[in-house]
C-alpha cells in the first residue's frame, strides 16, 4: 500500500471545508510535506523534524524539547511545517502519526471546537494549545493529509524520522 492510498484526508483542516478564502498562488504546484516527531522516554527529551519539498527543492526544519512527549513532537513537526510556508497553498502533509491522521481524517477537530474542546468522557482535550496552532495553521492551507506507514521503508519518512531522532540529539552536544 503506498502513501498515496485511501486513508488520505483532504479539506482545510480536515474533511470539510474551513472557513477563510481560497486562492493564494492560483495555479502553483503543490507542497509536499513529511513531518515526524521522536522522544527518549515518553515523556522524555523530543524532536521533531519536517522535509518541505517546493518546486523540486527541499528545505528541512526541526528543533527539540528537553522534557516532552511523541504524541507533542508529532504535533510541533506538522505545525511548524505548516508556518513556514507563505501563502496559501496545496500541500500534502504525510505523516507516520495516527494521533495526527485520526485527528482530520476522522473530524475530531471539529467535535473538540463544538463541545468546548471537551474529548472522550468529558476530559479536557490533551495537547490542547498544539491542536488549536495545527488547526490555525491548517486553516491557512488546502490541506491533503496522507498516512504513511512508520518504519516500513518509505524513503522519505526514514529521512524525517531520522532528522527528528538527530534533533534530539542537539540537547545534549557531545564535546
Amino acid at each position: 500500500m503506498t502513501a498515496r492510498d485511501s486513508r488520505s484526508a483532504t479539506g482545510s483542516p480536515g474533511r470539510s471545508e474551513a472557513p477563510g478564502g481560497r486562492g493564494g498562488h492560483v495555479g502553483a504546484p503543490a507542497i509536499t510535506v513529511y513531518t515526524d516527531g521522536a522522544c527518549s522516554g515518553n515523556p522524555g527529551p523530543g524532536g521533531f523534524a519536517a522535509i518541505i519539498v517546493e518546486d523540486g527543492v527541499e528545505r528541512v526544519i526541526s528543533g527539540a524539547e528537553p522534557h516532552t512527549t511523541n504524541q507533542r513532537m508529532e504535533l510541533r513537526g506538522a505545525i511548524e511545517a505548516l508556518a513556514s510556508i507563505p501563502d496559501r497553498r496545496q500541500v500534502h502533509v504525510y505523516t507516520d502519526s495516527a494521533y495526527v491522521m485520526n485527528c482530520f481524517r476522522d473530524g475530531w477537530w471539529e467535535k473538540w471546537e463544538k463541545n468546548g474542546w471537551l474529548g472522550a468522557g468529558k476530559k479536557p482535550v490533551t495537547n490542547r494549545d498544539l491542536w488549536e496552532r495545527l488547526i490555525a495553521e491548517t486553516r491557512r492551507h488546502d490541506v491533503v493529509w496522507h498516512k504513511v506507514r512508520g518504519h516500513s521503508g518509505d524513503v522519505m519518512n526514514e529521512r524525517v524520522d531520522a532528522l527528528a531522532r538527530g534533533a534530539i540529539a542537539t540537547l545534549n552536544p557531545r564535546g
